[in-house]
């Protein structure tokens, strides 16, 4: 049991899916899973293991923000021997082509962060995806027909800032969408020498200010979901 998982040696399989949604733990656990079992509800924070196509997988709420997503993934990665971790969240647009529910596999993730600046003592850190999942990933959806985004993503430590044109600047240098968790995920997977990918749905878009609904997020983004599992099961 570590500080913040109320879980026992063994409880958590070695590739986990991380959603910062609780409830979108709990809704992949019953929608995907074979007999889920809760290993962790301390604050909360959901945590399930099951199976999925006969293999062992687990998914755990990471909270919002990269100070609490840290929190649960250097646990993972420190007491519980996660090899594999894989973010399935939301992000909101930034490029015109990017459509609402659209999948983002983020091949490397921007941050406006403090915390690598305190890590690398002001040097800068280029946090990226784990490329033989980056790989499978891509490779599992166009086997289903779909056309998911491959680039840059920026993980921003403020969800209301004070400049609202702010993303203009990430959207000129191309970056995809800016979203709150995957530069601390990448950069603790380098950290621990394990496996990490973010998967990010659209949910809105600074383009043209569309937005889904609070249960659209929390249980609506399953093509994101299925593609996590394909990927963590190989």
């Amino acid at each position: 049991m570590s500080f913040h998982i109320a879980a026992k040696p063994g409880d958590i399989a070695e590739a986990v899916l991380l959603p910062g949604d609780p409830l979108r733990a709990k809704f992949v656990a019953e929608t995907f899973f074979d007999k889920p079992v809760l290993y962790t509800d301390v604050r909360n924070i959901l945590g399930y293991t099951g199976t999925y196509k006969g293999k062992r997988v687990s998914v755990q709420g990471t909270g919002m923000g990269m100070p609490s997503l840290s929190i649960y993934v250097n646990e993972l990665f420190k007491d519980y021997g996660v090899k594999r971790a894989i973010r399935i969240g939301t992000a909101g647009a930034l490029q015109k082509e990017l459509k609402l529910r659209d999948i983002v596999i983020a091949m490397s993730a921007c941050t406006d962060s403090g915390a690598n600046g305190i890590r690398f003592k002001g040097r800068s850190f280029a946090p990226t995806a784990s490329f033989g999942l980056l790989k499978a990933a891509y490779d599992a959806a166009r086997a289903r027909g779909w056309e998911p985004k491959v680039g840059g993503v920026v993980s921003s430590d403020m969800f209301y800032t004070e400049d609202p044109d702010e993303w203009k600047l990430w959207a000129q240098y191309g970056v995809l969408a800016v979203e709150m968790e995957t530069a601390e995920l990448y950069t603790l997977a380098a950290k621990y020498g394990r496996e990490a990918l973010a998967l990010l749905t659209i949910s809105d878009s600074f383009i043209t200010a569309q937005e889904d609904s609070p249960g659209e997020r929390q249980k609506g983004y399953t093509r994101m979901m299925e593609l996590a599992l394909e990927t963590a099961i190989q």
